[in-house]
């Protein structure tokens, strides 16, 4: 059975229409390219400035506890926590925002 115009000009816009569809998933898909990875190294590295933070806080509680003279060891000790606290958080938030950048 021959084609008809019709039918050669409907399979050309059907053909048309799926290598657009691709072409689009294949540029989303590029855009999206190592941003989940991203995310899980940044999240770890949060993770790490957190337990360093939890640690100078332990140390400073031990300093504070184990001589009331050394005021300016805890103080060195908090403040450390205290850095470390915050860089956690930014990079905790850093990492959130990759992944969802990632998943869009």
């Amino acid at each position: 059975m021959t084609q008809t115009k019709a039918d050669r000009s409907a399979a050309a816009k059907k053909a048309a229409a799926t290598r657009k569809r691709n072409e689009v998933k294949a540029q989303t898909a590029a855009g999206n390219r190592g941003k989940k990875a991203a995310a899980t190294r940044q999240g770890k590295a949060a993770k790490k400035s957190a337990d360093k933070a939890r640690q100078s806080a332990g140390q400073a509680r031990q300093t504070a506890a184990a001589a009331k003279d050394s005021t300016g060891s805890a103080f060195g000790s908090l403040a450390n926590a205290a850095k470390s606290t915050g860089d956690a958080a930014f990079r905790a938030g850093k990492s959130v925002v990759t992944r969802v950048r990632g998943s869009i």
